[in-house]
């Protein structure tokens, strides 16, 4: 396939709080992730417990070197990963930096750099200082925005010539599903208020207008990018109920793009504020910065479609990423459940296209399944992942065709592009990566790492720009 542009950002993308491990080390303080032993849906306990194999995760914070000279012979363009912002402020309220912190990073990048790998960096990937949480009810609390701005002036001015991408927060429309892990919201989801839920999203909304200004300030050549859980809604039947329903699915996830490049809130999100009860309360400017600092692309993952009826109750409910809808019965699924659709990503990209007009990124995509290690004939070990390389294969082909349908896409980082601690079940047996890691589910493994047989692919993919992947791959 000839139609991946030349300067089209081939990489791969992880969290700092699924791969650094050294979850205290170097004056790192705690962060939401540190109490979230059972993944991102799970109950958080009161401090780390030794069954969090986010603690230790896979050791990137110590063997970064050598995933990083494997990310460079894969032929990386770009490595998306985030800043852990208990590492920078580990109260997140501390008037001053923990400088261990930010040299780690500043040596990270570096590490990058010298490779010739772009770091996309997100500023808050599920990582609220547990602090925030608890004294503040994280986003909640107007007064997040402010230590917000300094956490991101502080990175930004620090990393300046060094972080060309930046995104704010991580699938920022997840707060709806998650509000604890996205937002650091200690009060439980079923008790918390519609308006409550909306007041935290204004604030990281505002949050994000004030450090995409903050960052065009810093350096005017840096791009800044929101990022979205994509998941296109369809309806289960032809009935315009379902297809209401679908539609209604999608706008509450639209409104967070929508606000990111229109800059203003959509008239259709006035009704259900009514019905619901919401009224937002806007701070003397929140409407001018929203409206004058939009980003520069638009950044998202993309694992699944759903689907939706008006009685949800009368089917089968499905699995996924956060949030699984009905099952679709044209959609085979992963051992997690979750329904692959390779279509469903040509028509997002679609779909955002026609609506914004502004670059797109696809900074998450990527198969979670169980890897099993085979001898290879030079003594060392592989997986023989084809299940992998096929669902690469059928999102990147329906990645080309996008843009062959005209749409401007920046780039593609395959999620978890080495095994990492899964977010929503915090398991490593759910497995991403193009390398393998020995660390398994109780936390026991040599920590070695393994080229899989993906990874020898995805390069060949990388080293024609696309033109290798299979249109037919079966």
């Amino acid at each position: 396939m000839e139609t991946f542009p030349k300067d089209f950002l081939w990489g791969g993308a992880v969290a700092a709080n699924q791969v650094e491990g050294a979850f205290e080390a170097d004056g790192k303080g705690w962060s939401v992730q540190d109490v979230l032993p059972n993944g991102g849906l799970g109950e958080f306990t009161d401090s780390p417990t030794s069954d969090n194999l986010k603690l230790e995760a896979i050791d990137f914070y110590h063997r970064y070197k050598e995933d990083i000279a494997l990310f460079a012979e894969m032929g990386f363009k770009v490595f998306r990963t985030s800043i852990a912002w208990s590492r920078i402020f580990p109260n997140g309220d501390d008037d001053q930096p923990n400088e261990a912190g930010l040299q780690f990073y500043d040596d990270l990048f570096d590490e990058l750099l010298k490779y010739g790998i772009e770091p996309l960096v997100t500023l808050s990937h599920y990582e609220t200082p547990l602090h925030l949480a608890k004294t503040y009810n994280g986003w909640t609390d107007r007064r997040l925005v402010g230590f917000f701005e300094r956490f991101a002036q502080t990175v930004m001015e620090r990393y300046k010539g060094k972080v060309k991408y930046w995104l704010t927060f991580n699938e920022v429309n997840s707060i709806l599903h998650m509000p604890f892990t996205s937002g650091g919201i200690m009060t439980e989801k079923e008790q918390l208020s519609p308006q409550d839920l909306y007041q935290a999203i204004h604030h990281e909304l505002v949050a994000s207008a004030s450090v995409t200004k903050l960052a065009h300030e810093i350096n005017p050549d840096v791009k800044v990018g929101c990022m979205i859980l994509a998941m296109p809604a369809y309806p289960m039947t032809s009935d315009p109920r379902d297809v209401l329903a679908a539609h209604e699915f999608e706008n509450l996830n639209l409104l967070f793009s929508d606000i990111h490049v229109r800059g203003k809130y959509p008239s259709y999100i006035n009704s259900y504020f009514k019905e619901n009860g919401i009224e937002i309360i806007f701070e003397d400017g929140d409407k001018e910065l929203l409206a004058q600092h939009t980003v520069d692309f638009l950044s998202f993952s993309y694992y699944m479609s759903v689907t939706q009826a008006r009685n949800p109750e009368a089917y089968t409910s499905g699995q996924g990423n956060i949030l699984g809808g009905l099952a679709n019965p044209h959609l085979e699924s992963s051992e997690w459940g979750w329904q692959i659709d390779p279509i469903g990503l040509r028509l997002v990209l679609n779909q955002y296209y026609d609506r914004y007009q502004i670059p797109l990124f696809i900074v998450e995509n990527g198969l979670g399944a169980k890897d099993q290690l085979v001898p290879t004939s030079d003594g060392s070990w592989t997986v023989e992942d084809d299940y992998r390389i096929d669902y690469m294969n059928q999102h990147l082909v329906q990645v080309a065709k996008a843009i062959e349908d005209g749409v401007e896409v920046m780039g593609y980082t395959s999620w978890g592009c080495i095994d990492c601690v899964s977010m929503s079940t915090a398991q490593l047996s759910k497995r991403y990566g193009l390398i393998y890691v020995d660390r398994d589910d109780d936390g026991k493994g040599s920590l070695a790492r393994y080229k899989k047989r993906s990874f020898d692919w995805y390069r060949q993919v990388i080293q024609t720009n696309g033109r290798c992947l299979k249109d037919d791959f079966s």
